[in-house]
């Protein structure tokens, strides 16, 4: 049985500057731990990695991907080397603080939850480009699942090790952890945590990435209310016609209403074409992305390959 009791869990792209203080404040936190750092290289193309190389700590474990996978599956790879009792799971920016990560593990073990999820009361981001798309995304998930948490974004999340390495996150679920965690019928609590301004590096989000939730959502929903990989390629085409179709057919409608004909109209078509072409991109997405789990796990690979391991192998 694993002696480590905390794993921390940190998946970085592109954070050169920010590797080291994160590391200390990591360690600095947990000091009275057991506990072990898993630092996942999704591909850098700056300094990153030789900055993770550099340090010399003996807590410290850097998995090194071959190429760019994305957050996901970045942390899938991290929580699949991860060693401890539960796993922390944090971004590599420095917003979040592990100082929270002792009071977190403690309602954890004392409250019997399966899942504590942070919530940034405080957030410390732009409001067009982070604050808007995470409150649209909160709504959509909050309106469409059972969950229901006042910030599913946040990074910084305690969980026990056997409901994270059956999360299954594929593509891009990461942003779903707290749906997929209670779709296996976790008990999952929310608390308040400190949150910091970027100082270093440029942030990976915006507004696009609320497509790319609906995309998620609507997989999840169907595919075991519905879990594994998006279906960004189809789904995103398939919301974009839909959507389309839709305002285009309610314009009809009104000028139906208004006494015009609009029979034989090319617009007429257009957005019949576009109404269905949406529903057909998204079924193929769906289909695509059950075929595509299915072929991982029938054939035990992962959707990640790792270039190298190095660090802490634990006792």
């Amino acid at each position: 049985m694993s002696t480590v009791k905390l794993s921390v869990v940190v998946c970085v792209y592109n954070e050169e500057e920010n590797i080291k203080p994160q590391i200390e404040r990591i360690a600095q936190a947990l000091e009275a731990y057991e506990y072990e750092m898993v630092f996942v290289d999704d591909g850098s193309k700056d300094n990153t990695l030789r900055e993770l190389y550099s340090v010399e700590h003996p807590r410290l474990r850097v998995v090194e991907l071959k190429k760019n996978y994305g957050q996901s599956l970045a942390l899938m790879a991290g929580i699949d080397y991860a060693q401890g009792e539960y796993i922390a799971t944090m971004d590599g920016d420095l917003q979040n603080d592990p100082s929270d990560l002792p009071r977190m593990l403690k309602i954890a073990e004392e409250g019997g939850f399966d899942m504590v999820a942070g919530n940034r009361a405080n957030r410390k981001d732009g409001m067009v480009l982070r604050k808007i798309p995470s409150r649209i995304a909160n709504y959509i998930i909050r309106s469409l699942t059972d969950v229901h948490l006042k910030d599913y974004g946040c990074a910084l999340k305690v969980l026990k090790a056997d409901l994270a390495k059956d999360l299954g996150l594929y593509g891009e679920l990461h942003r779903f952890v707290p749906v997929l965690a209670h779709l296996e019928g976790a008990r999952i609590t929310q608390v308040d945590v400190k949150h910091h301004a970027r100082q270093f590096g440029t942030s990976k989000y915006g507004l696009s990435r609320t497509f790319k939730v609906i995309s998620d959502l609507l997989l999840m929903l169907f595919f075991k209310k519905y879990m594994q990989k998006p279906m960004h390629l189809f789904g995103n085409a398939g919301i974009f016609l839909f959507i389309g179709g839709m305002l285009i057919n309610f314009y009809l409608l009104v000028v139906k209403l208004m006494g015009y004909d609009i029979w034989g109209r090319p617009i007429l078509i257009l957005g019949m074409m576009m109404l269905f072409g949406g529903i057909q991109f998204i079924t193929i997405g769906i289909v695509v992305e059950i075929q595509m789990r299915t072929y991982f796990e029938s054939q035990r690979k992962k959707p990640y390959k790792v270039r190298k391991v190095q660090g802490f192998e634990g006792s």
